[in-house]
């Protein structure tokens, strides 16, 4: 699969833009503040339905306009064109369609372009909180998986109403076990089977991960995504007994897989506290890249890989080396933002397959023909 056209219309800083894309690498280069990575989020969009930088849409409608639309041609491996529209106006819900036929769910679509980004945000990863881990993780297995996201969803439901139950329980000092018993079954029934296939999927990844790894690094280094969950010791059933006090004097659900958490490590040392910059950026890259050969595993065919501002995460020799990689045939159609044309066309001098490089400036798109 891959993009063969893409309109963008009040789009972040883009009034309007019409590109024709090649169906192997395409390249945004334009000064910091120009426009290239919102570019790159408006074909994050039309995969997930959302932006890869912002929580609310409606902040990425252009100042002082009261609409965005984002339209996407995508030629699927028989040959077929699907478009995919997003519009978000700012008094109304956001329309998201796939040949003009509307979504009922937005979890529908969540799957159906396999796609991967790697951005400098991507740090946070490591340095960031549980939530961005367990989001990560939840990100990858939902993109193969639909009951996975399904389960997902409704965990987070009863994760809601149960918390609200508890509030009720604070405000009106009075306590029901029993009527807790019922959230907590069904916590239960879709809490566990995410546990499992978290902690399935981490064995099937570990060994790719880890090839990429030696890729990224040039290094023997051992690395490791370990899965930190209280249910690696008791069923889930047993800890939210055991957790309900706990609980009912602070309103909140304590235990469950939305606290689980992944540590990595190197050398059996955290990165987080012991591993070097380099370290850092060699373990994320290698990541995201494993995130992108274990989805074409699954899916059967090769994700779109979208890799923003690549140079600021790895030495000049990395990321040569990087683009070598991903232009060979493992890999399908990706997108790369720089700030130097002549950097970015020495690179691509120097592999095989066919690219196009975009100007961006002030929002404003020219691209090759």
């Amino acid at each position: 699969m891959f993009l063969k056209e893409l309109k963008l219309t009040n789009f972040k800083n883009c009034e309007s833009a019409d590109m024709r894309f090649s169906e192997k690498i395409n390249c945004f280069v334009g000064l910091n503040g120009a426009g290239k990575t919102n570019i790159l989020d408006a074909i994050y969009y039309l995969a997930f339905c959302k932006s890869y930088f912002t929580t609310t849409d409606k902040q990425n409608i252009r100042h002082g306009e009261d609409f965005f639309a984002i339209h996407g041609d995508f030629v699927t491996d028989n040959g077929e064109t699907e478009t995919i529209s997003c519009v978000q106006k700012d008094a109304a819900k956001k329309s998201f369609k796939c040949n003009k036929k509307e979504y009922d769910r937005l979890a529908d679509h969540i799957g159906k372009i396999p796609l991967v980004m790697i951005s400098p945000y991507d740090r946070d990863l490591i340095n960031g909180g549980s939530e961005l881990r367990r989001k990560f993780i939840d990100g990858v297995i939902s993109q193969f998986d639909s009951v996975y996201l399904g389960d997902l969803l409704q965990y987070n439901k009863v994760l809601a109403q149960r918390n609200q139950q508890l509030r009720q329980f604070w405000d009106n000092r009075t306590f029901d076990a029993g009527l807790l018993s019922l959230w907590d079954e069904q916590l239960v029934r879709y809490g566990e089977p995410i546990f499992e296939k978290r902690k399935a999927f981490l064995n099937d990844f570990m060994p790719i991960f880890q090839k990429y790894y030696d890729i990224v690094s040039e290094t023997a280094e051992k690395v490791d995504i370990q899965y930190e969950s209280l249910m690696n010791e008791r069923p889930l059933s047993e800890l939210l007994i055991a957790s309900r006090d706990k609980d009912k004097y602070s309103s909140y659900t304590n235990v469950g897989i939305h606290k689980d958490d992944l540590v990595f490590i190197i050398d059996n040392h955290p990165v987080k506290k012991f591993g070097s910059q380099g370290q850092q950026k060699s373990f994320v890259v290698a990541v995201k890249l494993a995130q992108f050969e274990f989805n074409y595993r699954k899916v059967g065919f090769k994700p779109i890989l979208l890799l923003d501002d690549i140079f600021d995460k790895l030495d000049d020799n990395r990321v040569a080396q990087l683009v070598k990689l991903v232009g060979n045939d493992s890999f399908g159609q990706v997108f790369i933002t720089d700030t130097q044309r002549m950097r970015i066309q020495y690179l691509l001098d120097n592999i095989e397959g066919n690219h196009k490089i975009f100007e961006v400036a002030q929002g404003k798109v020219a691209g090759d023909e």
